[in-house]
C-alpha cells in the first residue's frame, strides 16, 4: 500500500475554535489535515470575543456546568466528558498559557487576551503538519466519487478550487456576526441533501421594548447595575437573577438579559411578547423603601426626594416613570407604598429580539438527532459537524466556547475511530 492509500485525508471547513480543535485531534491521530476558511485569517470571532478579556471557560462544578445547556444538557454533557472545562485549561497550559479564575468564577488567560493563545496554537498546528487555506469559501455540497472520496469545491479570489479527502468535518459557525464569517449560508444546501435543521435564531441577545423618546433620548447606553430580572413563562420556566444590563435606544441588552435570552425569545415566539419585571433595588425591602419615601420632603422635588431616600436617579429613575402619564405619575408620587412596589417590580414588555446578526451567538442549526454520537451525519458516513452550526445554545461565561472545543474534539475522535475500524 502506497503512502497516499495509507494516509487518512481530512478536510476541515471552518477555522474557529471547533474546527481548529478538530484539526489538532486529527493531526495527533495521524491524519493529513487541510483546514479551509472563507476569511483572510483564522479565529476572527474568537479574537473579537477575547478583545476585552478572553473568557475561556468557567470554574463551576461539572454537574452545574452541564445544566447550563438546558434541553441539550444530556448530549452536550457527553461531549464534556471527552473534553471538559478542566481539560480545556490543561490544554491552554500546554500552549504555555496559564489561566486564573475571576471573582465571578469565569476562567481567563493570565494575559486576558486571545491573540497570544491563538498564535501559540497556530504554531503547534503548523508544526503538526496542519495546512491552512484562507480565503477559500466552501461551495456547500456533499459530493463523492465512485470510490467514496469527498469532493469539495472552494471559491477563492482567483479561481474555483477542487479538493478531495477521505472525510469532511464541518465547523461553519451559526448565524451571528456574519462579518466575521458566520452567516448560516451553508444551511440550504445541507437541507437539500436531507440534513434536518432548525432555523437559526438569536441567542445571548438584546431585546426591543420601545421606549418613549424621552427615556431613549436621555438614557440610551446607560448601565443598570445591581438590578434583578424576574420572569415567569407560560411554559412554566422561570428566571430570577440579580446582575447588570444596559438600557439601549430600543430596549435592554447585557449580561443579565443574555442569561435569560433563551427563555425570553421562546416566550416571544410562542405568545408575541415576554412580560418581565425589573427590581431596581433588590437589596432593600418594600417596607424599608416605603418608610423612607414616606418621610416628609418639604419643598424638595420628588426627584430629589427619591435620590436622597433611595439613591435612585438617572436611568433607573427614568424607568420608574416610563409608561405612565402625568396624572398616573402624580398619583404614584403621593403613595409611598405603591412607589415602593413599583421600584421593586417595574413592569416591562419585551416585544422582539434584536436581529440575529447582532447576537453574541445563535440557536438552531443541524438537529442533534440528525447526527450519531460521534457527530457524524446520519446517512453521510465520514461527514462530521461541530461547533455552533449544531442546534444547541448556552449562556455566556465560557460555556459557549467550552462546548465548541468539546464538539470539535468529539467529532474528530469519531472520524479517527471510523478510519481505524475500516483499516482493520
Amino acid at each position: 500500500m502506497d503512502s497516499s492509500e495509507s494516509t487518512f485525508r481530512v478536510a476541515v471547513v471552518g477555522a474557529g475554535p471547533a474546527g481548529l480543535r478538530a484539526a489538532e485531534v486529527l493531526a495527533a491521530g495521524g491524519a493529513q489535515v487541510d483546514v479551509f476558511d472563507a476569511m483572510p485569517s483564522v479565529g476572527r470571532k474568537f479574537l473579537l470575543a477575547g478583545k476585552g478579556g478572553l473568557n475561556l471557560t468557567h470554574s463551576e462544578p461539572l454537574p452545574g456546568f452541564v445544566q447550563r445547556y438546558g434541553q441539550r444538557a444530556g448530549i452536550v454533557g457527553r461531549w464534556l466528558e471527552a473534553f471538559g472545562p478542566q481539560a480545556l485549561r490543561d490544554w491552554a497550559a500546554g500552549l504555555g498559557i496559564e489561566t486564573f479564575v475571576g471573582s465571578s468564577g469565569r476562567v481567563f488567560p493570565a494575559e486576558m487576551k486571545a491573540a497570544p493563545l491563538l498564535r501559540a496554537w497556530l504554531h503547534r498546528l503548523r508544526a503538526a503538519g496542519v495546512r491552512l487555506h484562507m480565503r477559500h469559501r466552501w461551495q456547500p455540497g456533499l459530493d463523492t466519487t465512485p470510490e467514496g472520496e469527498r469532493v469539495l469545491r472552494f471559491e477563492t479570489p482567483d479561481r474555483l478550487v477542487e479538493h478531495r479527502a477521505d472525510a469532511l468535518l464541518l465547523a461553519l459557525g451559526g448565524g451571528s456576526w456574519s462579518r466575521l464569517g458566520s452567516d448560516g449560508s451553508w444551511m440550504p444546501a445541507l437541507q437539500a441533501a436531507g440534513v434536518a435543521c432548525q432555523p437559526l435564531r438569536p441567542s445571548n441577545c438584546g431585546f426591543d421594548i420601545g421606549w418613549s423618546e424621552h427615556l431613549a433620548g436621555r438614557h440610551a447606553g446607560a448601565p443598570l447595575k445591581g438590578v434583578r430580572l424576574d420572569f415567569e413563562g407560560q411554559d412554566g420556566r422561570v428566571f430570577h437573577r440579580k446582575g447588570e444590563c444596559v438600557l439601549t435606544a430600543t430596549g435592554l441588552e447585557g449580561s443579565l438579559v443574555y442569561a435569560a435570552s433563551a427563555l425570553l425569545r421562546d416566550e416571544i415566539d410562542a405568545t408575541g411578547a415576554a412580560h418581565v419585571t425589573l427590581d431596581l433595588l433588590p437589596d432593600r425591602s418594600p417596607e424599608e423603601l416605603a418608610t423612607a419615601l414616606a418621610r416628609g420632603r418639604g419643598a424638595r422635588s420628588f426627584a430629589n426626594h427619591l435620590r436622597e431616600q433611595t439613591h435612585l436617579h438617572g436611568a433607573k429613575a427614568g424607568l420608574l416613570r416610563e409608561g405612565l402619564d402625568a396624572a398616573e405619575w402624580q398619583t404614584l408620587t403621593q403613595d409611598a407604598v405603591a412607589m415602593a412596589r413599583r421600584i421593586k417590580a417595574v413592569p416591562l414588555t419585551l416585544r422582539a429580539t434584536r436581529p440575529l446578526d447582532e447576537a453574541i451567538s445563535s440557536a438552531g442549526g443541524i438537529l442533534l438527532q440528525a447526527l450519531d454520537e460521534q457527530l457524524q451525519l446520519q446517512g453521510h458516513p465520514g461527514v462530521a459537524c461541530a461547533g455552533e452550526m449544531l442546534d444547541w445554545e448556552a449562556p455566556t461565561g465560557g460555556y459557549l466556547l467550552t462546548a465548541c472545543f468539546a464538539s470539535g474534539h468529539v467529532a474528530a475522535s469519531g472520524l479517527l475511530g471510523g478510519w481505524a475500524a475500516r483499516r482493520t
